[in-house]
């Protein structure tokens, strides 16, 4: 206990000490075409006018003041805002070069070291997003399609749901199970039943990296990592979570045969990749690297999309007229027959229903960049390494492009005819240069599941429960706790 007391003095003095030296070199080198903000109070910076369990609200609020370009000050750490879908667009894709990196951190550079996609740059990160890229185009073709497995998955999930007989019962684990089994079936060629320890075990470490991204020790450590590293905390999930992730996914590996000619997951093409590109195999096609990406793959597309289906199918338990005009139109459309993505475009209402399903559940409200170079922005000069927020949130919710922004409305996708129409503000999957690569999966995932869901099921409330649609606090915007009733249509 002496030990910990006298390790946090130390962080305390560390503290006060970064701080003056922040102050100094803050006044001494601010450029007067900076962002405005609000200006920082000695350590805490402008943490006293951020929601910590939901910023991007006190961000929008921020930006009614000082713009849709502002900085901030969270701590000790800087950041600059982008606000609304004209500024994003304007950094993400006419500027996108410069907003195009990662911030590096500690906390970052331990659990990753540089490798993978999301957390990697430069030269490393073009290299893995080509290969990603390329690798998924393939996987949606041949034998074991994309598509293909994505089916067979609803018909287990089908199965589960069915098993309830229209009981209550908590949907979150079993979606999560079900769309972790596509990523492990793309990246690994295996599937998992619902209940088994080793998915569940996946699902367990993708949850606690997900939120140790975001807890107070993990940006403790990023200030000063030789020291808060010495402490226990939750930013030590974070790390031992990462790591048990990796090592599950090299056993994963070890039990696979690599066939050159068949190559049928992630894992086949890039070990194929690294036997015919010796030269190019120890930088990038390396065994370190494979493991921080298909970790990637999983923290990026598990969570999100399981929650965009929890939002999608308590939506339409708040708003049974909907739910019932989207099985008109499957039942039209698609009839009894298993849901195919060639449906997609002749279902323009429940598309539309898919996209606004999106945008009002906002699953991730914010995009973290860093600039890779000096940038001028709206009149704004932002820094090279500069970290940057682009508020996906303050998108989704423009008044300028959503009449109804903070209602469930449809008719958002819709024009007067009944036909889908795009808008462009709607940016569930960022844009430019770090939009996800995953997007094109993601909305193959969500069609499939949801209109296989509401061709089998009807999906109301238990008895005497009330719909609430607030979304909890936390890292990604989902559902509160809540339990379904999934009645068969058969």
């Amino acid at each position: 206990m002496a030990l910990f007391i006298a390790l946090l003095s130390i962080v305390a003095f560390l503290l006060l000490v970064k701080l003056y030296g922040l102050v100094k070199l803050y006044g001494k080198h601010k450029n007067k075409n900076y962002p405005p903000g609000p200006t920082p109070l000695p350590l805490i910076g402008n943490l006293h006018l951020v929601d910590h369990k939901k910023p991007h609200y006190s961000f929008m609020k921020l930006s009614e003041k000082y713009g849709s370009v502002f900085s901030i000050q969270l701590g000790l750490d800087k950041m600059v805002v982008l606000c609304g879908y004209d500024t994003i667009k304007d950094a993400l894709i006419n500027h996108a070069e410069a907003f195009s990196a990662r911030p590096v951190t500690p906390s970052f550079e331990k659990i990753s070291k540089g490798y993978g996609l999301i957390l990697s740059n430069g030269d490393h990160w073009k290299m893995m997003r080509k290969f990603t890229n390329s690798t998924l185009r393939d996987l949606g073709t041949g034998r074991e399609s994309i598509e293909s497995r994505i089916t067979a998955e609803t018909g287990c999930l089908i199965q589960k749901f069915a098993s309830f007989k229209g009981k209550p019962f908590k949907n979150h684990p079993i979606l999560n199970a079900a769309v972790a089994n596509i990523i492990i079936a793309i990246a690994l060629g295996q599937r998992f039943d619902y209940d088994d320890p080793t998915i569940q075990k996946f699902i367990r470490l993708v949850h606690e990296c997900v939120n140790g991204f975001e807890n107070v020790m993990t940006k403790l450590y990023n200030s000063f990592p030789s020291v808060v590293g010495l402490l226990p905390g939750s930013h030590q999930t974070l790390f031992k979570s990462f790591q048990e992730m990796k090592d599950l996914i090299k056993e994963s590996i070890s039990n696979q045969e690599l066939d050159i000619n068949d190559q049928r997951t992630i894992c086949d093409s890039y070990l194929a990749k690294q036997q015919k590109e010796k030269p190019q195999s120890i930088l990038y096609f390396n065994t370190d690297n494979l493991l921080v990406l298909v970790s990637d793959l999983f923290l990026g597309g598990t969570e999100t999309i399981s929650t965009t289906l929890q939002w999608g199918l308590l939506l339409m338990i708040k708003y049974p007229k909907i739910q019932r005009k989207v099985q008109d139109e499957i039942d039209r459309v698609i009839g009894s027959t298993r849901p195919r993505l060639e449906h997609r475009k002749q279902m323009p209402y429940t598309d539309a229903i898919i996209h606004e399903i999106q945008r009002f559940g906002d699953i991730i409200p914010l995009a973290v960049h860093a600039t890779a170079t000096d940038v001028t922005l709206r009149g704004c000069t932002i820094p090279k390494d500069t970290v940057v927020i682009a508020l996906l949130s303050s998108a989704l919710r423009d008044k300028a492009y959503f009449a109804r922004p903070d209602e469930f409305f449809p008719e958002h996708f819709l024009d007067s005819e009944g036909n889908f129409k795009k808008n462009e503000a709607f940016l569930p999957f960022s844009l430019g240069k770090r939009s996800c690569v995953g997007e094109n999966l993601a909305r193959m995932e969500l069609f499939l599941f949801f209109t296989s869901l509401l061709q089998n099921f009807t999906f109301h409330a238990p008895p005497g429960a009330e719909v609430d649609i607030t979304p909890c606090t936390g890292f990604t915007n989902a559902p509160l706790p809540h339990s379904v009733c999934a009645a068969s249509r058969h």
